[in-house]
């Protein structure tokens, strides 16, 4: 086990590098001068515009200014925006916002297709079964921004059960309607894969073995049936967690969150290469982790599986 972990510790290098290699490298080629575009319509002295792409190195070659990025990163200092603060600064305030967003969009996902999938399949073809496919092609087929703004006047504006923008209340509890809104969205997936899952489980030799020793179905469903059918389900919502660390811009700007996407929505709109290189170089690193859980996971929701030989 420690050594399946260290290797896939070690797998972080190269994809660290070659992330961070391609994203610098597309920043780098973006087509305009983001020095120039931060004044607008305003033109600048060339001393002042030769100054800051001095301190920016911008006068430099591609080559060069990646090495100025990864020495920083060594050091611990991810550079500066244009505005002039700390990117340490920046991701250290909109990271854990995003991050609580997607950890309760998550567990609404994982609750919702824990429970409907589980229905759906010991009810196949009926009702509920039917009724849970509409559902979930409905809230797939909607955006997402069209779902976030029916929530805001619904359950916000109308019933007043959730406040309609998020701002600088962005603790837990003001983030539950963003929350259920990206839930809600992403279930249908993993509630399908979840159903299709149990009802290849039920028909699994150890399941009739358990009921022919005569266990109740309320020792069955969770112990042989509901834990041998979560793995297809995790590995979803596991890319789903990547996902919602980076793309849901159009709900933060939709609800006015101060999160990652907001925030690398405007760096990639003004060139800011230091902000959107340092941003995906986190979350590749999070994401290796997260995945890298959800791996170990695996053993201990099915004992077949080993990372030893």
């Amino acid at each position: 086990m420690l050594g399946y972990i260290l290797k896939r510790l070690l797998q972080v290098i190269p994809v660290f590098m070659g992330a961070t290699l391609l994203i610098f490298f597309l920043v780098f080629a973006m087509p305009g001068d983001p020095i120039a575009a931060l004044f607008g319509d305003k033109q600048p002295s060339p001393q002042l515009l030769v100054a800051l792409r001095a301190q920016y190195h911008l006068d430099e070659p591609f080559l060069v200014q990646y090495f100025y990025y990864l020495s920083g990163i060594f050091r611990g200092d991810m550079g500066q925006t244009f505005s002039g603060q700390s990117v340490n600064a920046v991701l250290a305030r909109t990271l854990p916002v995003t991050a609580r967003l997607a950890v309760m969009s998550i567990g609404i996902e994982f609750l919702l297709s824990i429970v409907v999938g589980t229905i759906s399949a010991l009810r196949k073809g009926k009702l509920f079964d039917n009724a849970a496919l509409i559902a979930g092609l409905v809230f797939l087929s909607v955006p997402v921004f069209v779902l976030g703004f029916v929530a805001q006047y619904f359950l916000a504006i109308k019933l007043g059960w959730f406040k309609p923008t998020v701002g600088g209340d962005n603790d837990w509890n003001g983030l539950w309607l963003p929350a259920l809104v990206l839930g809600v969205s992403l279930f249908a997936t993993s509630m399908r894969l979840m159903r299709g899952s149990v009802l290849d489980t039920l028909n699994q030799d150890w399941v009739r073995t358990a009921y022919s020793k005569g266990l109740p179905r309320r020792r069955v469903l969770p112990v042989h049936v509901m834990r041998n059918s979560l793995i297809p389900m995790i590995t979803n919502s596991a890319t789903n967690f990547g996902v919602l660390l980076v793309g849901a811009t159009v709900t933060e700007a939709v609800f006015n969150i101060p999160g990652v996407g907001n925030t690398l929505f405007k760096a990639t709109i003004l060139h800011e290469g230091p902000t959107i290189v340092s941003f995906v170089t986190v979350f590749v690193i999070l994401y290796v982790l997260v995945n890298l859980v959800v791996d170990l996971l695996y053993g201990l929701l099915d004992p077949r599986i080993r990372y030893v030989r």
